[in-house]
């Protein structure tokens, strides 16, 4: 019973959390690399806009502007944008959300 139940709360466990679909697209090796660039680059942050959900699979509007991570180290080409204290990767064909850091 109890591994019908573990089996069970895995199977749905990735449907409910936008945290875990994060830990998916980008690994702690990655994040790092991410952060130390952000950090390096000290782009000023956005204030939060009353109009724009800014959480994963969110497609940003146009109006907001998008840095892009310049990094060899870094698989796959993304942007970002800092707003408040937290780090939005977005990739840039789509302008779709893949990953918040906070």
């Amino acid at each position: 019973m109890r591994a019908q139940l573990l089996v069970a709360s895995l199977l749905i466990a990735p449907s409910t959390g936008a945290s875990f679909a994060q830990d998916v697209l980008l690994g702690p090796a990655q994040e790092t690399i991410i952060r130390e660039y952000v950090v390096r680059e000290r782009v000023v942050p956005i204030e939060p806009l009353p109009d724009v959900d800014f959480s994963v699979g969110t497609v940003l509007p146009d109006t907001v502007e998008l840095h892009t991570i310049e990094q060899p180290d870094l698989d796959g080409g993304y942007s970002y944008v800092v707003v408040g204290e937290r780090t939005v990767v977005v990739e840039p064909g789509t302008r779709r959300i893949i990953h918040i850091m906070e």
